[in-house]
């Protein structure tokens, strides 16, 4: 298995790499107030494939912490609801009366 997932990793490697050297041409970009600069075009695609990835990793991790969150104070009420059930059985069978043996 873990020969796999390297065969996988060198032939996906190898293909990005094929194509960051087929897309090398420069382009130009503009910025604000008529300002142009030129990069090459897999510098511009990669600059925006990592800003969508970091934009969609931090939406995932502020929903994932507010479902932690949510998790948490489930399991608290839960607790506490499993505690007052232990309460009350313990008071109903300290109160039940044992038969007396004559």
């Amino acid at each position: 298995m873990r020969l796999l997932i390297w065969i996988f990793r060198i032939v996906l490697f190898v293909f990005l790499f094929g194509f960051a050297i087929k897309n090398d041409e420069l382009v130009n970009v503009q910025f604000f107030f008529g300002e142009v600069r030129q990069f090459p075009l897999i510098f511009v695609m990669l600059a925006f494939f990592a800003g969508g990835a970091l934009i969609g990793a931090s939406i995932t991790s502020v929903s994932t912490l507010a479902r932690r969150r949510e998790i948490s104070k489930l399991r608290k009420r839960l607790k506490h609801a499993e505690d007052l059930a232990a309460d009350r059985a313990l008071v109903v069978h300290d109160g039940a009366h044992a038969p007396e043996a004559h």
